[in-house]
């Protein structure tokens, strides 16, 4: 199966009086679907945007692998001993919260700041929290999530490249930028994909993206 969800459809949260503005794939909040709970381990798949000196203040997580990637801009990311680690686009940036911990994340740049956060549920939430930091990840280099049984394949092809989708049970993809065609599996025709925009595949095992543009896609293989 091959779902389609557009940019358009995501619901607006955050708090734009803040200049914090932030737009939901999953239920995610005050914001209640019960047919949109999760994709697999998928909880939310949350674009932010904040302004310069906009940010949120330390708060609680638990029970969630937390991926964070930066598409424009510089992220300010704290955590509850006061370390300090910036995060900027190329980087990838995995909270592992576990039984729990701490943090807060700002826009201490001069311009404006996009990232992507997706939340994962671990299959045993217990542990330690534990955080890492890949700097500037390579095309194709996965980056496992052992907790979360998931990979993610960060791929940035040019115009008319070719990417294969993994072969996985699910899959759940992001376009970041960029225009990408999905050829294959069980769905007519092809389906034209633009930023913002996501697919959730079960059980096709056959699909490639070909870039009309050159592109940016987060691709999660789960197991």
């Amino acid at each position: 199966m091959i779902d389609v969800r557009r940019d358009p459809d995501r619901f607006e949260g955050g708090d734009p009086d803040s200049g914090i503005t932030t737009r939901h794939a999953f239920s995610f909040g005050a914001h209640y679907d019960p047919d949109n709970l999760r994709f697999g381990p998928v909880l939310a798949c949350n674009e932010e945007s904040l302004a310069p000196g906009a940010g949120f203040d330390e708060h609680p997580h638990s029970h969630t692998e937390i991926v964070t990637w930066v598409a424009e801009g510089e992220l300010t990311h704290r955590d509850a001993e006061g370390a300090t680690t910036l995060v900027r686009p190329g980087d990838v940036q995995h909270l592992g919260a576990a039984s729990g911990t701490r943090h807060a994340e700002r826009n201490d740049g001069s311009g404006p700041l996009r990232f992507v956060q997706m939340w994962l549920a671990p299959a045993d939430p217990a542990g330690e929290p534990s955080y890492a930091l890949v700097r500037g990840i390579a095309d194709g280099t996965p980056y496992a999530v052992p907790a979360a049984g998931a990979v993610l394949h960060v791929r940035r092809p040019g115009a008319g490249e070719r990417v294969a989708v993994p072969a996985a049970g699910r899959v759940y993809l992001h376009v970041v930028r960029g225009d990408l065609r999905l050829h294959g599996g069980s769905a007519d025709g092809a389906e034209e994909l633009s930023p913002g925009d996501s697919v959730r595949i079960t059980g096709e095992p056959e699909l490639e993206l070909v870039a009309g543009s050159p592109a940016e896609v987060l691709i999660w293989e789960f197991a």
